[in-house]
């Protein structure tokens, strides 16, 4: 590859309690494969670790800029468009996009502001619902039932090639008159919504069932921009101050 991938700068792909150092050393030779050299780690077992560099090969420079960070949420915070891969469907569906897709999605978004998470969890049991309640949408790899178990740097791999390939095809950019939120600009607001939702009555904190999880999904799929979210707050505060007053 003679020109750096166009979306280089904006995609970081984000590995969550990887348990083995070969398999991050394995994961950065997929990404440099396929242009993209941001590597985030959210609390890595055993790392650093010289088999990661072993297993890297040639990308070891990949390695070399590697960001470890305490939370997945600090790995985010600053992402407009998060994607967390994902073995199987949740009791709740989400979003749920291929490879394919999730390439395309990205290619759509990479003219809008801040930058694009690929997310992928722990090797024995993937993401758990919490982390993959805080993507936009959920990637899952089809494998024959035969035999689904994708090694984490295969996974990569799969999602990397996608995501070149689209990049290379003619694709439309999304048109922003706004800029979009980002994932702590969604955080805020959902905080403030739950905190709403009790001071109304109508969300019960020690019985809450699926409720805030269904609005995280209706508020995540239409992937409200910055203005929207100031005016969804503004309401919420204008709910705050009325019921105060009532009170």
């Amino acid at each position: 590859m003679t020109n750096p991938h166009p979306l280089r700068a904006k995609v970081r792909i984000v590995l969550v309690e990887t348990s083995h150092p070969g398999n991050i050393g394995a994961a950065a030779r997929a990404m440099k494969n396929m242009g993209l050299d941001r590597l985030y780690l959210v609390q890595p077992v055993d790392y650093p670790n010289e088999k990661a560099v072993f297993r890297a090969a040639s990308a070891s420079d990949v390695l070399d800029q590697v960001v470890v960070c305490a939370s997945l949420q600090e790995a985010i915070s600053d992402c407009s468009l998060v994607l967390g891969t994902s073995a199987r469907q949740r009791r709740i569906p989400w979003p749920l996009v291929t490879p394919k897709e999730a390439a395309n999605k990205i290619t759509e978004h990479g003219s809008a502001a801040g930058d694009i998470a690929i997310v992928f969890g722990r090797e024995s049991k993937g993401l758990k619902n919490e982390e993959l309640q805080q993507c936009q949408y959920h990637v899952n790899i089809p494998t024959s039932e035969a035999y689904s178990s994708l090694n984490l740097a295969m996974a990569v791999q799969v999602l990397s090639y996608e995501l070149f390939c689209a990049s290379e095809a003619e694709a439309s950019a999304r048109v922003w008159d706004q800029l979009p939120a980002t994932n702590t600009d969604l955080e805020h607001f959902f905080g403030h919504l739950e905190a709403t939702l009790a001071e109304v009555g109508f969300h019960d904190p020690d019985n809450p069932r699926q409720l805030l999880t269904r609005l995280r999904r209706l508020f995540l799929r239409i992937e409200p921009d910055q203005m929207e979210i100031s005016i969804l707050r503004g309401f919420l505060k204008a709910v705050n101050d009325t019921t105060r007053r009532k009170s």
